[in-house]
């Protein structure tokens, strides 16, 4: 009978690099604030969300989820040693100014905030307004 031989696997640690600057996105809806850390190219390097930091139902809308979200991306892109964002805000929610200030609150410098909301150039019909 032949001996099975079992082979064994290294796996290499995959080598963090340094990324000095860098652009944070937020998307702040009505039910939710999304987050994501990239390197100037457009790769994601951290990433989160209220509803990923334990947030559920409608406290995930609030300024202080968009807080702890914020804080929670910037933990993830601390071993990037990242230093210098520019800031993408989008959306009309309740936590897009919250999650800018607690990135500020961090230390890292913030070099421009743009707002990048799409707008209609009088396009689609818009929808009818609710009735409460």
């Amino acid at each position: 009978m032949a001996k099975a031989v079992a082979k064994t696997v290294k796996k290499r640690k995959k080598a963090k690099r340094a990324v000095a600057k860098g652009a944070v996105h937020i998307k702040a809806t009505f039910n939710n604030t999304l987050i994501s850390i990239t390197e100037e190219n457009g790769n994601v390097i951290a990433a989160s969300s209220s509803g990923a930091c334990g947030f559920k139902g409608s406290r995930k809308s609030t300024p202080y989820a968009a807080q702890i979200a914020m804080e929670a991306a910037l933990e993830k892109a601390k071993p990037y040693g990242l230093s210098e964002v520019d800031v993408y805000v989008k959306g009309v929610g309740s936590g897009r100014d919250m999650a800018v200030r607690a990135l500020q609150a961090v230390g890292i410098y913030v070099k421009s905030i743009k707002d990048v909301t799409p707008l209609p150039h009088n396009g689609c019909r818009a929808k009818k307004p609710r009735r409460v």
